[in-house]
Formats: C-alpha cells, sequence, structure tokens
C-alpha cells in the first residue's frame, strides 16, 4: 500500500528540536536574493515560511563539533550544543510569535503534538536500539546503566536523574549510553514551560516587547544561578541543568522578538557582514581553545557570553541569509548535516561507546563511527522522522494511534525482559570515558 501524500502543517517544516534543521525565512518581494529576508516572529502568515539554509548550516556546524568533541579531537565542541539551544528558542519563539500575530493566540496543544511527533518516535527508536545492542554485545557496563536510565529518557528529565545520582558529566558519563540525552530533556521542558510565558506575556499592544524583557530577564537569573553552581568541585549541576541552561534558549528566544529585529534591521549592510565574520571568527577561536569545564571563566559567565555571540549571529544571518557569510555557512556540506543532526546526535554516542575505541585518539575510528552515525542518521530521518512528521498514511488517525500504542507496549516489554546484569558484572574501561 503506498502511502499517502505527505500533509504538513504551515509550521512542520519550521519548528523543531533541539537538534534539527528549523529555519524558516519569507521571501518577501519579488525575486531579488537581495529581498529575501528572515521575518521569524513577524505578523506574516506561517505557510509562507520556508528555510533559511544558513541556519541549517549552523545547526551542521554545530553537531559536527559536538561529535568531534566526543571524539576527542576538539577540546571546546561541547559548546555546539550551546548554538542548538539558542537555535532552538529563536526558532520556537519566532513560530510562537507569528502564531500571536496572525491568530491573536498560539495554539499551545497542537504545539506540542508537534514536537512530540517530531522528537519521540527516532528517540524511541535509538533507545530500544541501543538497549538491544548493548545486551547482544554483551556489555553489562552499558547495559545495567541504560536500562536504569530509559525511564528518565522517556520522561524527559534524564539531566535531572544524572544531577540526582551524581552522575559527573566530565569524567563519569563514558559509560552511560544515554547520557548526551540530558540536552534533550533540557530543550523538552523548555517547550513545555516557555508557550505558556509567550502566550501571557505576548497578548495585546507591545506584546514583543514584553516577551523580549522576560526573555532577558530570565537569562539574567539563569546566568546567575550558573555563577552560583558552578563554583562547586563537579559543574555537572551547572552544566545540565534546566534553569542553568535556560540562558541560551531564552537569549535565542529575545533575538526572535521586535525590538531585536528592528535593530538589526536598521544596520547597513556592510556593518552585518562584517559583525558576522567577528563573530563566527569569535565563536570559531572558543570551539578551539576551550578546554571543557576547566576553561577559565566557563561557569562564571563564558558560557553566557558564547550564547549571547550565537543569538547575534543568528540574528544577523535570518536578517540577511543572502550574504556572503550566510551562503557560506548555507552551503550544501554543513546544510545537509544540519538536516540530518537530530538523527547524528541521537545515535553517535552509543556508536561511539558501542565500537571497541583505541586508547589514544584515532582519525581512523573517527571515521568509522561518525559513518556509522551518519548511516543511522539517514535511514531514522528516511523511515522514522520524515514518516510521522510528514504524516505518512500509516502515522495519521487510527493508524497513527495504533502504531503509537504498539510502540508503546513494545518497548515497555523490551525494557522489562531484557535481563539485568549482575551487580558489578563487567569492567569499566577506564580509556573508554567520555563527556557527552
Amino acid at each position: 500500500m503506498q502511502p499517502a501524500s505527505p500533509r504538513r502543517t504551515p509550521d512542520d517544516a519550521a519548528l523543531d528540536g533541539p537538534l534539527e534543521p528549523a529555519s524558516r525565512p519569507v521571501r518577501i518581494g519579488s525575486g531579488d536574493p537581495a529581498s529575501h529576508q528572515a521575518r521569524i516572529g513577524s505578523r506574516e502568515p506561517a505557510s509562507r515560511q520556508v528555510r533559511i539554509g544558513s541556519l541549517d548550516g549552523l545547526r551542521g556546524f554545530a553537531v559536527a563539533a559536538v561529535l568531534l568533541f566526543h571524539a576527542g579531537h576538539l577540546r571546546g565542541g561541547f559548546l555546539g550544543v550551546d548554538l542548538f539551544f539558542v537555535l532552538s528558542g529563536f526558532l520556537i519563539t519566532g513560530l510562537l510569535l507569528a502564531e500571536l500575530g496572525g491568530r491573536g493566540r498560539p495554539d499551545l496543544a497542537a504545539f506540542w503534538g508537534r514536537r512530540a511527533r517530531r522528537l519521540l518516535p527516532a528517540l524511541t527508536v535509538m533507545v530500544l536500539s541501543a538497549l538491544l545492542l548493548a545486551w547482544a554485545c554483551a556489555r553489562p557496563d552499558l547495559l545495567g546503566p541504560a536500562l536504569r536510565d530509559a525511564p528518565w529518557v522517556a520522561a524527559q528529565s534524564v539531566n535531572w536523574h544524572y544531577i540526582g545520582e551524581r552522575i559527573g558529566y566530565w569524567n563519569a558519563s563514558g559509560t552511560r549510553l544515554f547520557a548526551h540525552l540530558w540536552s534533550i530533556g533540557v530543550e523538552w521542558q523548555f517547550y513545555l514551560a516557555w508557550p505558556l510565558i509567550v502566550a501571557l506575556a505576548g497578548r495585546g499592544p507591545g506584546g514583543q516587547r514584553r516577551v523580549a524583557l522576560v526573555a532577558v530577564a530570565g537569562a539574567v537569573v539563569s546566568l546567575l544561578l550558573m555563577i552560583k553552581l558552578g563554583a562547586a568541585v563537579d559543574t555537572t549541576r551547572a552544566y545540565e541543568g534546566t534553569d542553568t541552561r535556560a540562558f541560551s534558549l531564552l537569549l535565542g528566544a529575545a533575538a526572535a522578538t521586535a525590538p531585536v529585529r528592528d535593530a538589526v534591521a536598521a544596520l547597513p549592510r556592510t556593518a552585518v557582514e562584517t559583525l558576522c565574520a567577528l563573530l563566527l571568527c569569535g565563536l570559531s577561536g572558543a570551539w578551539l581553545l576551550t578546554g571543557g569545564d576547566e576553561a577559565p571563566g566557563l561557569f562564571q559567565g563564558g558560557m553566557f557570553a558564547h550564547s549571547l555571540a550565537c543569538a547575534a549571529l543568528i540574528a544577523l544571518l535570518a536578517h540577511r541569509p543572502d550574504g556572503l557569510a550566510g551562503r557560506v555557512i548555507g552551503s550544501a556540506v554543513p546544510r545537509r548535516l544540519g538536516e540530518l543532526s537530530y538523527g547524528l546526535y541521537l545515535w553517535h554516542w552509543p556508536v561511539y561507546l558501542l565500537l571497541p575505541r583505541p586508547a589514544t585518539g584515532s582519525w581512523g575510528w573517527t571515521s568509522a563511527t561518525i559513518g556509522l552515525s551518519l548511516l543511522a542518521a539517514v535511514v531514522s530521518k528516511a523511515a522514522v522522522e520524515d514518516s510521522v512528521r510528514l504524516r505518512a498514511r500509516w502515522a495519521t488517525g487510527r493508524r497513527g494511534w495504533a502504531a503509537l500504542t504498539v510502540t508503546a507496549v513494545t518497548a515497555a516489554g523490551l525494557w522489562a525482559a531484557i535481563p539485568r546484569p549482575e551487580p558489578g558484572a563487567g569492567t569499566v574501561d577506564v580509556s573508554r570515558l567520555g563527556q557527552p
């Protein structure tokens, strides 16, 4: 049976998760490239918006940085997660403000439904596959913790689980198959709370200004919390806490509001290009030189400054995606990586842990694991993500509910059926410890 033609809601392509392509400009006027603008959060109907290639490209660079960091080749690549957060805050807020301007209120139920369709199917497939692979590979050191972590992953709160169990992010998470999913939990928790705030603060005249003020105020509070909690010996609480990482999402949210967009629009073209070049150089330097949690000032404002630079760059690229920086960042390779970034992020860490790893960094091993991760991401996008997101026939109506029920029952049954390793079974190879 052939699937029905995909049916997209106006914002299906626009609103994606932490590591997913989610960029939408609006073409204004005629076909002149200079007339292309990014009207994120404008009153323009969402259905008229299309992708901004440069923002997809930014996501591609960010996921590449994370993959290289986890492979031991880029000391500051973990900062790519901050870029993901800022992008998500920017794009989500833009969509919510567009709905406020067009309909007077955002459809929160539809918003959360789209988030669930976009994030959960691929996440479920990865979690079940990782558990089965760990079992098949006889890796009790991975399987036991993964079975304990899986319910927290399902509840989208694994970051707080790791904080509560004092699973040190920087020195002990290399045996946790789902350690990288802390960021998915942060994103999901933001998705639950921020739309309610936008719906309340954004109503009526001056709504976008109020949203901007709330976002900036929240970012400052989040920064102060990180400064306070980041002084601890173990910085996991500051690094994985939703409250301490909220400033990245909120700075992105502020960048999507009318006051910031108007300020960017007032800049001459040469100033936009110059600022983009300077910001790109600064971010590249940070990714190359930052040395993990021991980097001076990282938790005392350094990460905030990085997120602020990301927000500024995103606002500039969204305003002028046809500039030189926009064309370079939005070129084919980084843009394609950005389109695959969610699946890449989901799969790369289990692949890294399950594939035997040499004691020292090896580009051969890195190439093999990234290649396998890319393959898994391509299959995930084609077979799972797009089918659900674009509403193929099997994923809609009664068939969709039946597929959801079968998936949930199968997931719970497999989790319960996999034998639990004996306490203390397996050994930990310290050379495999990483920092997801």
